[in-house]
Formats: C-alpha cells, sequence, structure tokens
C-alpha cells in the first residue's frame, strides 16, 4: 500500500471460484429446467442424502481453470420427454447462470442421462436407473 492507504500499482488481487461453487449453480439451473426429475449422484450422493446430508452438487463434475470451466451433468428425466430438447435447455440453462453469476466462461458442457422418473409429478418418487 502506498502511504495514502491505496493499493499499490505492485498489489493485485483474484478472485478463486470453487468447484463446489459453480457445481452448485450447475446444479439448481439443471434442476430449474421443465423436464428434468433430478440429479443422478451415484452411490456415494445416494448414502449422504439417507444420512440426512443433501448434496447440492450432487450429479455435477467440474473442472475450473482461471478464466474458463467445463461441466458434466449426470441427469434423471422425465418419462415421455425429447430428451435432446431438455438436454439442449439444460445446457442453456447452466451457461447462462454459470457465466452470469462466477464470470467464468463455459466451454463444455456435457450432458449424461443417466435414468427416466415414472412419475413427474413427484419428482421425490421412485427412480428407474438403466
Amino acid at each position: 500500500m502506498t502511504p495514502d492507504g491505496a493499493p499499490g500499482a505492485e498489489e493485485s488481487a483474484s478472485v478463486r471460484i470453487a468447484d463446489d461453487v459453480v457445481a452448485v449453480i450447475a446444479s439448481i439451473a439443471a434442476t430449474e429446467v421443465e423436464g428434468v426429475a433430478g440429479m443422478s449422484g451415484g452411490l456415494v450422493s445416494g448414502m449422504a442424502e439417507m444420512l440426512g446430508k443433501k448434496q447440492l452438487s450432487k450429479g455435477v463434475k467440474v473442472q475450473v481453470g482461471e478464466k474458463e470451466c467445463a461441466l458434466d451433468l449426470f441427469l434423471v428425466v422425465e418419462y415421455g420427454v425429447r430428451i435432446p430438447e431438455v438436454a439442449q435447455r439444460v445446457q442453456e440453462n447452466v451457461k447462462r447462470a454459470v457465466e452470469s453469476m462466477t464470470g467464468l466462461k463455459v466451454v463444455e458442457i456435457n450432458i449424461h442421462v443417466q435414468g427416466i422418473s415414472m412419475h413427474s409429478e413427484d419428482r421425490t418418487d421412485e427412480v428407474k436407473v438403466r
């Protein structure tokens, strides 16, 4: 700092956004899309939920660089929806949310459909997985 308290030219600050933060944003944005029944977090996530620990970032793998990020989303979709259309809407919504909230450029969003939910009225019902 300079004597008057202002930051000096040699000082620079940086902001690093944790992978989990990006994953939570992506998960919430994905589940907002009509036709998405939920996220598929696998065995570890399922065990955590049974123990009462809800993982907001489940079903999302994130690779965050300094200015860019790539995401893999593992979805359960509702029975009867057109999967390619739902996947495209998820990609658009996630990209918009992550880029606007974090300032990171989303370079890749891969959608992996892991299962079909037979009950669209209640998203907590039984899920059929391949």
